[in-house]
């Protein structure tokens, strides 16, 4: 589920996935998928962060600027309030019946078809820039900034499958490869070694 990270342009942000089955995540008002975002961390880490470069690299993605055609996680997990995009995600997924079952899927790609379709009836496709300033040391996704130690926040999240967590600590394959990589580089977005905390 989303949590909040601190930003330096808008204090407290939420990050994150949505809905269990869809490798989908959240910024706010940006929505993409992980396999988007993490070659897009891996490509601003390589020719931006570890080469003290200024750089935009581009995320695909889609933008809902209206909070009622986003919906509401809280009320869309506990089925009072199917509307808007998240809503409709858990009227095709709802919340697991177990809490056993509540878990980020691995398989969460599988699923992209279907939320891309979905998404085009709420939102308008955007290729929101990630700006990094080598100066700075910081970057910004759209318009929301973030210190190079904020971004490596974000990047743990996707990591560890956020909460509730990867299903058997499995990353899928799109999340493992950015961990290893980052982690070969000795970039400063990796993760700790050793840890998917």
């Amino acid at each position: 589920m989303p949590l909040a990270f601190s930003s330096t342009t808008h204090a407290t942000i939420a990050f994150g996935y949505f809905n269990i089955e869809i490798d989908m995540l959240l910024l706010e008002q940006y929505f993409f998928f992980g396999p988007d975002f993490c070659r897009a961390v891996l490509d601003l880490d390589a020719r931006g962060v570890r080469s003290h470069t200024d750089v935009t690299v581009p995320l695909e993605g889609w933008v809902i600027s209206d909070r009622a055609r986003a919906g509401n996680v809280n009320a869309a997990i506990r089925g009072w309030d199917l509307s808007g995009f998240i809503g409709a995600t858990y009227e095709r997924f709802p919340f697991p019946s177990h809490p056993e079952g509540f878990k980020q899927k691995p398989y969460g790609v599988r699923n992209q078809e279907w939320a891309t379709e979905v998404i085009a009836r709420y939102g308008a496709p955007v290729e929101i820039p990630m700006v990094w300033s080598a100066r700075a040391g910081a970057v910004t996704i759209g318009e929301i900034g973030f210190t190079r130690e904020q971004l490596a926040a974000l990047v743990g999240y996707v990591d560890r499958g956020g909460y509730p967590r990867w299903e058997s600590e499995q990353r899928p394959p799109h999340v493992a490869d950015m961990v290893e990589t980052l982690r070969l580089a000795h970039s400063p977005l990796a993760p700790p070694a050793g840890v998917q905390a």
